[in-house]
């Protein structure tokens, strides 16, 4: 709490937690460039036809060599991932994601 009024009071505020945000982070399978994306739960998401969770399908094109992704994802109804796909990259988990940012 108090490193918090701190960086605060250094204007270095800490984001708060977005209990709306989605986070997916891939890798380009062609230049191997690493994305993240955030999509928003409340309007990217649209009901699964089962009646049971949601469908997030989001296109990516990563900021090097400009190729479109496709991720689908599958998740249930407390949005826990099911199943997920992508075309032309792959997932990373957030650790892999940070690290490929700092090379």
């Amino acid at each position: 709490m108090i490193w918090r009024r701190i960086r605060e009071l250094l204007g270095r505020r800490i984001p708060e937690p977005d209990p709306d945000a989605i986070w997916l982070y891939v890798q380009c399978g062609r230049c191997g460039a690493p994305v993240s994306v955030r999509a928003d739960r409340r309007y990217d998401l649209n009901p699964h036809e089962s009646g049971t969770g949601y469908v997030l399908i989001k296109e990516i094109m990563d900021n090097r060599c400009f190729q479109l992704m496709r991720a689908e994802v599958h998740l249930d109804d407390h949005y826990r991932v099911v199943e997920r796909t992508i075309e032309g990259g792959r997932f990373l988990s957030p650790e892999e994601y940070h690290q490929l940012q700092g090379a």
